[in-house]
């Protein structure tokens, strides 16, 4: 859940998604640390209440970190004793490393050759979350290599398929500047903002969304209709949630698997990065 909403609104969410048939569920806070409707205590109570429900689950951590407490948050994270953790940050996969843990590579480790995945793939990875501007034709190239191919049964590849493509992560808040606030006095404002801030260029079009530290981009990544040419590369594919409609998109993808019921992009949703076209481009 990459965007800051209300406690309770959270916690709704989730209880939706214990009742839905999603397979696979990430908890925690990826973007700042300073958003604590839900400290980990809640997270593990929501972990326990999805797993009991027959939901695999997995805590996300932190995709930057900027002080000593973040780092001692990030410990607890992977002390958890239960739950797999998503690696966002380097620091995490030496953490875990450490500790014998297996873990999966978030979208924000930058991976961009077979040298690079092997590495961590001999370091305990067991799931890859592919960066997010990456194509099919380079995943396949990747996977495709000798130094990955013999190895291919040891994880999961997981593609991000839904949602605003998080670009870049800054230690200044853009939200909290756009109401002309200072970081370290920004009121938590970005929970007023429960899909983001919108950001339109001189001509009128959308070209990012402001989501506290993070930038994302402009229109929504949708690779709904490009789910029959993921079979046999792509294990996972991951909807990131949306304050409305979230789980009805999650049902348009699953009968859409094998393209029997593609669904018509609209001006406001792109594929390009997939398809090696321009990040806003739809193909």
């Amino acid at each position: 859940m990459l965007y800051f909403w209300p406690k309770q609104q959270v916690f709704d969410f989730y209880q939706q998604a214990a009742e839905s048939d999603v397979d696979h569920v990430y908890l925690g806070e990826t973007v700042c640390s300073k958003r604590r409707e839900l400290k980990l205590d809640y997270y593990l109570a929501i972990a326990h209440m999805l797993r009991e429900a027959g939901k695999k689950v997995t805590l996300s951590t932190m995709t930057l970190l900027e002080a000593p407490a973040e780092l001692r948050e990030l410990g607890k994270y992977c002390d958890n004793g239960e739950f797999d953790v998503e690696a966002n940050d380097v620091s995490a996969i030496n953490l875990l490393q450490e500790q014998g843990l297996n873990f999966t590579a978030g979208p924000a480790i930058n991976i961009y050759n077979h040298q690079s995945l092997r590495r961590l793939i001999d370091m305990g990875m067991t799931r890859w979350v592919v960066p997010f501007e990456l194509s099919r034709d380079w995943l396949q190239d990747v996977l495709q290599h000798n130094l990955i191919d013999t190895v291919r049964d040891s994880f999961d590849v997981e593609v991000f398929s839904f949602g605003h493509i998080p670009l870049a992560w800054s230690g200044r808040c853009f939200t909290a500047r756009s109401e002309n606030r200072p970081k370290d006095q920004c009121e938590l404002c970005c929970i007023k903002y429960p899909e983001g801030r919108e950001v339109k260029s001189q001509e009128g079009q959308q070209v990012f969304v402001l989501n506290g530290i993070q930038t994302q981009s402009g229109t929504r990544y949708n690779l709904i209709n490009q789910l029959p040419g993921m079979n046999g590369l792509v294990d996972i594919v991951r909807i990131s949630p949306q304050p409305e409609g979230t789980f009805d998109w999650l049902q348009r993808f699953r009968n859409n698997i094998n393209g029997e019921h593609p669904v018509t992009l609209t001006s406001k949703e792109n594929n390009g990065y997939w398809l090696q076209l321009a990040g806003l481009a739809t193909g």
